[in-house]
């Protein structure tokens, strides 16, 4: 990807696309195209202290100037309540061919800079090469320090560091923290600065979100390095929270990461452009969990961790879909310790107390994930020694009733929770305000079961176990299913019933009563439910989570939280669902070639989309409205991890 200055006219304009580095522990790395920080989120080193959580923002940025023939030029970007520092129009290029690229110009000398993670490390490194002139030349490197959870912003009154210089590596120590900061230079004059600081930085998007937007940086002085006339240096700037500084030479770390992802790509066997990117935005959210010594996958950047439901939907595009069968393997064992009165966590806390289980689908999500293990790998070893009895279990306290009013009812169907809880992924909750009130018998929840109790039907019959019962289950789980949730007079699926109502809001949970691995609709009401979606709820970037037609859709996602969380499932579009909706709508179809290029058709959007907001992965929300402007997290999980799938299952019918 190569954006020039049509893509930075303003600042406004700059700030738009972001990027972001991974390094398999939590950590990241992330800015803007034009280098300027615009949420507290941003940062060069943002360290996972406990992969892959207790994030902290370590380096925010580093300011660079550059002074030729007397006269200084200041290549950074940033924005202070009433004033926005311009240095991209010194900005020439911003490449990010699997690690960003700034080209900067100063009269006749060019500086570009690289900015690489080492994977498994708390650790950056930032490569500058510096092309001069003939005028003598000095670049001046000033980098801004913090230490904070990455939820919160700093101010200067609550900050303290102490500072040692050895060598060539300055050690930075905050104040009442056992932790150790340490920046190198590989060539350079570092000269110290007693009480300095960058007050007020002001970020953009937090403004926007109604939260706390400025805070302060440390400054504990600079670097000048000097650059001879017609000299090229390559110098490497580090920062690390790792006892010792462990790769100096920036050139090699760089190397060894574009290589490690090459490596990913061509595990994966894809020569499609489309798919590959894909394969490398999975690849961010694949991390290591120092609890459990196990895979996770992170559910989202820049700030969600690892969640159980979110685990087992993304689970097929990123691991499977990737070929990295052992992370998947690794993944689902993990998740079968921790089976608990027949659920799976919600998230692995890293406070030593027991993890939350508050969601009814992951466990049935959980099954999902199992079969389509079992047909990418044909491990069936694998799961009769160690995932089967969990399985058993989660089907049988389904049905026999477990926590939060999770039980099958009498007719058979799942019913789950009551007016106070959310436990579907339409979760969103403001204060005592349930904003989308799901409890009962929730639509996709009986789809996921009786896809559970047909895969535990056709497990038990590949290991020769009795399967009569989930087969009996599965028949009158199906029956009451099109009894009661079929509404005739809008043709698609009612889409949560309680004993006293039914709600006929539509909302894009009735596909997966066609798309997963065993619909429990099918024919003319299958395909009466994908065109009612198609029509209703499709957009070039996902599924609304409401119609418009509904008189509680918002289709802006914007405002302080209550506005946001107001909207979250009320409207807002959604990327995952859209993979579940693919599937479908191919399904419906027989997969005729003239649904493979309606297929193509929803998802090459996603080609721009890749290069823009956050270059190479997509973002978990849009407005419902159009023109779909990107929100939420930049990067997430499950949308890049259903757009691969269906890509690849569906689309291309490489599985």
């Amino acid at each position: 990807m190569n954006f020039g200055k049509s893509s930075w006219r303003t600042y406004e304009q700059g700030i738009q696309r972001e990027w972001l580095l991974t390094n398999g522990i939590g950590g990241f790395s992330s800015s803007t195209i034009i280098g300027a920080n615009t949420r507290r989120y941003h940062g060069l080193l943002v360290a996972a202290l406990k992969p892959p959580v207790s994030r902290h923002l370590i380096l925010s940025k580093i300011d660079e100037c550059v002074t030729v023939d007397n006269e200084s030029f200041n290549l950074f970007s940033y924005e202070v309540p009433g004033f926005v520092m311009a240095g991209h129009h010194h900005l020439e290029r911003f490449e990010y061919d699997f690690i960003p690229k700034y080209i900067y110009r100063v009269k006749d000398v060019y500086i570009e800079k690289e900015i690489c993670m080492v994977y498994g490390e708390n650790t950056v490194a930032v490569v500058y090469r510096i092309i001069n002139g003939p005028s003598r030349t000095n670049l001046r490197l000033t980098p801004l320090v913090n230490f904070r959870d990455y939820h919160f912003n700093s101010s200067r009154a609550y900050m303290n560091f102490d500072r040692k210089v050895e060598k060539d590596v300055l050690t930075i120590r905050p104040s009442f923290y056992d932790i150790d900061i340490k920046l190198y230079l590989s060539d350079g004059k570092f000269a110290e600065l007693d009480d300095t600081w960058f007050y007020n930085m002001d970020y953009a998007v937090e403004r926007e979100r109604g939260l706390s937007s400025t805070e302060d940086h440390y400054i504990p002085g600079y670097y000048d390095v000097e650059i001879m006339p017609m000299e090229e240096k390559c110098i490497t700037f580090v920062a690390t929270v790792e006892k010792s500084i462990n790769h100096r030479d920036g050139l090699a770390i760089i190397e060894k990461e574009k290589m490690r992802l090459k490596k990913l790509i061509s595990k994966s066997g894809y020569k499609d452009e489309l798919a590959k990117r894909l394969v490398l935005a999975a690849d961010n959210f694949i991390v290591h969990r120092q609890s459990t010594n196990a895979k996770t996958i992170i559910a989202g950047y820049p700030w969600f961790t690892d969640w159980g439901r979110d685990t087992m939907i993304a689970l097929t595009g990123l691991t499977l879909s990737t070929r990295r069968f052992d992370d998947a393997k690794e993944i689902l064992y993990t998740f079968s310790k921790y089976v608990k009165d027949g659920l799976i966590p919600n998230m692995f806390p890293d406070a030593g107390h027991e993890p939350p289980y508050n969601t009814v689908d992951a466990a049935l999500w959980y099954f999902e994930a199992v079969s389509k293990y079992v047909k990418y790998t044909h491990d069936y070893k694998f799961i009769k020694e160690n995932i089967y009895d969990g399985l058993k279990e989660i089907i049988d306290c389904y049905s026999k009733g477990t926590h939060f009013n999770i039980k099958a009812d009498e007719d058979y169907l799942i019913t789950a929770g009551d007016e106070h809880t959310q436990l579907t992924w339409m979760d969103a909750k403001v204060g005592d305000w349930v904003v989308t009130p799901r409890h009962g018998k929730a639509v996709e929840i009986n789809a996921l079961w009786y896809n559970a109790l047909k895969i535990m039907s056709q497990l038990s019959k590949h290991f020769k176990e009795d399967a009569e019962m989930y087969d009996k289950m599965a028949e009158k789980v199906k029956k009451s299913f099109v009894d009661s949730f079929w509404n005739e007079e809008k043709k698609c699926l009612y889409d949560c019933l309680t004993q006293s109502y039914k709600d006929d809001k539509i909302r894009p949970n009735q596909i997966l009563a066609v798309s997963l691995s065993n619909p429990i609709i099918e024919g003319d009401k299958a395909k009466s439910i994908v065109d009612t979606v198609l029509k209703e709820l499709y957009t070039a970037y996902g599924l609304r989570s409401l119609s418009p037609r509904e008189k509680e859709y918002v289709g802006v996602y914007a405002g302080d939280q209550y506005k946001r969380d107001g909207a979250y499932h009320q409207g807002t579009v959604w990327t995952w669902p859209l993979g579940q909706f693919i599937t479908a709508y191919l399904k419906v179809n027989n997969y005729s070639p003239e649904a493979k290029k309606m297929a193509m058709r929803f998802i090459e959007p996603f080609k721009d989309h890749l290069e823009d907001a956050c270059l190479g992965s997509v973002s978990e929300i849009f407005d419902g409205n159009e023109p779909l402007i990107p929100r939420g997290c930049f990067a997430q999980a499950w949308s890049v991890a259903e757009i691969l799938r269906a890509y690849v299952e569906d689309v291309m019918e490489l599985i």
